[in-house]
């Protein structure tokens, strides 16, 4: 996977600024999309392009297990996102959904990733490639039973 990185150096980005609470009725993802990240960054759908990453800090996802947050994300373009840590459950929706993938990387990563860097996941590999300044850096293997199920397309499609 290949894109630009759209960089928020926040952490605790939670589901009511990933999706705002008046949307959660809208049943269209598509439409859904058009609102992502209203609750933070209103020029977010000018910026996003699809194959984008979002880059975070620690705790991305944090709030209700609204699945529409992941799901906005998804519809918009974004493939993964890129932080230092997740809540749980929006890792977990991410996944099961085959939304996008939670890629969870180091401090260090987090800091040296700017906004607009190319970046290019090898996830087979645990890396990630940053085109723009000539960097490689490690990202935290998937458990094996996440791997498994993101490898299924998503939960449902899952066969133990």
């Amino acid at each position: 996977m290949k894109g630009s990185a759209i960089k928020y150096e926040k952490d605790n980005i939670d589901t009511d600024v990933i999706l705002p609470g008046p949307y959660l009725k809208i049943h269209d993802y598509n439409e859904l999309a058009k609102h992502a990240m209203e609750g933070l960054d209103r020029d977010f759908h000018k910026k996003v392009k699809p194959g984008d990453f979002i880059v975070a800090g620690r705790n991305f996802g944090c709030g209700s297990s609204r699945e529409h947050a992941p799901i906005a994300l998804s519809y918009s373009g974004i493939k993964a996102v890129v932080a230092v840590s997740f809540a749980r459950i929006f890792y977990r929706n991410a996944v099961d959904g085959a939304f996008l993938l939670p890629i969870e990387v180091e401090e260090e990563t987090y800091r040296d990733i700017s906004d607009g860097d190319e970046l290019e996941l090898e996830t087979a590999k645990n890396e990630i490639r940053n085109l723009t300044k000539n960097k490689t850096y490690r990202m935290k293997p998937f458990p094996d039973l996440i791997g498994k199920i993101i490898e299924a397309g998503g939960l449902f499609n899952y066969r133990p």
